[in-house]
């Protein structure tokens, strides 16, 4: 009895732990519900997106007078931080050479910390100077301009340069038209009323905007000593000159005046009556009267022999050119050589002054040869010819013209019949 109240009472326990059917199922269930809300391992969450600060950039103009240092001190910029982009190489050494027209940009991250400088050379050359945990970046960066061709043709009234002007050519274009052909006119006394002149050169446009002009590619000068033709040619050693048609050199061994645009107040006279003094003197040389600071040009190459001041000739340069020429040059207001300098043609040696003996701004012009005073007016048509192109470079020489003489004759024909239908009209 006892053993089977034992039996019967162990049956019962085990049924009262055993779980129900209906629960197990609801067991099962749960299970796989939860599988479907569990995300895989394969699923990443979406990141937010990152927004990088924008850098602003601040511009400062170069004015007369300005150091980096102004522009550090103008912008509340570290001294230390001008130092170490100055030491950093040598395009951090040319911004100890800023000039006004330039412009210096800077940028600071939001700590205030300077991170960027910006040199801007001109519209198309800038240097910029990253400063990073690591040092100092530079760049170079220059950009490239589109080029178009430009021709433009003047009569001339009264001057080269105000003919020039009605034309739109600018100053330095009219400039550069006179120093092409200085070894062949002297446009202090050969243009003439009626004399034409045409030019084709070069614009420059950053996107769409005119930048600047270029080079002139050609020209022509038509008056009544002639007519002559020059084109822009760079030969074999890089060389940069202007050539006739045939490859005669429009530069000769010495310019026909030292100055532009001028007015001869005085000429060569071995009898004149001087001025001051009031008595026979002999005139050994050329006056040309301009106005104080005019320009003052080299004649030819050669060496200053002498430069200085005296009592009579003011300020004064003397020019050796080889073993047989001498110019002189006096009553300058200010001298731009020093004694045993080198000089090139048409390189400036002073300005137009009244220094010394001199009753008004004027430039006193003097030609020697072998020692002897020659009139610098007549003188230069004896001299050596011009260089002309070598033989055996007049191939390459008339390749590189050719496509430029038949544009520009293009061009002038165009022109010559627009005038002509013009006057039709009228």
């Amino acid at each position: 009895m006892y053993a089977a109240g034992a039996i019967l009472l162990g049956m019962a326990a085990g049924l009262l732990f055993m779980p129900s059917e209906p629960v197990e199922a609801e067991r099962i269930s749960q299970a796989v519900e939860l599988n479907v809300i569990t995300p895989s391992v394969d699923e990443t969450p979406v990141a937010e997106e990152i927004i990088e600060p924008q850098i602003e950039w601040r511009e400062l103009s170069v004015g007369k007078g300005d150091t980096l240092s102004d522009m550090f001190a103008r912008a509340n910029l570290p001294a230390s931080d001008m130092m170490n982009i100055i030491n950093s190489g040598n395009h951090g050494k040319s911004l100890t050479r800023i000039y006004p027209g330039q412009s210096i940009s800077y940028a600071r991250n939001e700590r205030g910390k300077l991170i960027g400088l910006r040199h801007h050379i001109s519209r198309l050359e800038s240097t910029e100077f990253t400063l990073t945990e690591n040092g100092i970046e530079a760049d170079k960066i220059v950009l490239t301009p589109d080029v178009f061709e430009q021709y433009k043709t003047a009569t001339i009234d009264s001057s080269l340069f105000l003919a020039g002007q009605r034309a739109g050519l600018s100053q330095n274009q009219i400039m550069e038209v006179a120093g092409i052909f200085s070894g062949v006119i002297d446009f202090v006394l050969d243009p003439r009323k009626g004399d034409n002149f045409s030019v084709l050169y070069e614009e420059l446009f950053l996107n769409g905007e005119k930048i600047g002009d270029g080079n002139i590619i050609a020209a022509q000068y038509n008056g009544n000593d002639g007519e002559y033709t020059a084109y822009r040619y760079t030969d074999e050693q890089g060389n940069v000159g202007f050539y006739s048609p045939d490859g005669v050199s429009m530069r000769k061994a010495f310019l026909r005046a030292p100055l532009d645009f001028t007015r001869i107040s005085s000429s060569f006279n071995l009898r004149r009556k001087h001025p001051i003094h009031n008595k026979i003197k002999a005139h050994r040389g050329i006056d040309y009267a301009a106005p104080r600071g005019t320009p003052i040009y080299a004649a030819g190459d050669g060496r200053v022999i002498k430069a200085g001041f005296s009592r009579a000739n003011g300020n004064y340069v003397f020019i050796q050119h080889g073993e047989q020429y001498v110019t002189k040059y006096l009553h300058l207001h200010k001298r731009k050589v020093k004694q045993g300098q080198r000089v090139k043609q048409k390189q400036i040696i002073g300005s137009v002054g009244s220094t010394g003996y001199a009753t008004g701004p004027h430039l006193h012009y003097e030609f020697l040869v072998n020692g002897v005073h020659r009139n610098p007016r007549t003188i230069v048509d004896k001299l050596p010819k011009a260089k002309s192109i070598d033989k055996r470079e007049m191939a390459r020489f008339n390749e590189a013209t050719q496509p430029v003489a038949q544009q520009f004759a293009a061009y002038q024909q165009r022109f010559a019949m627009n005038d002509m239908s013009a006057d039709q009209g009228n």
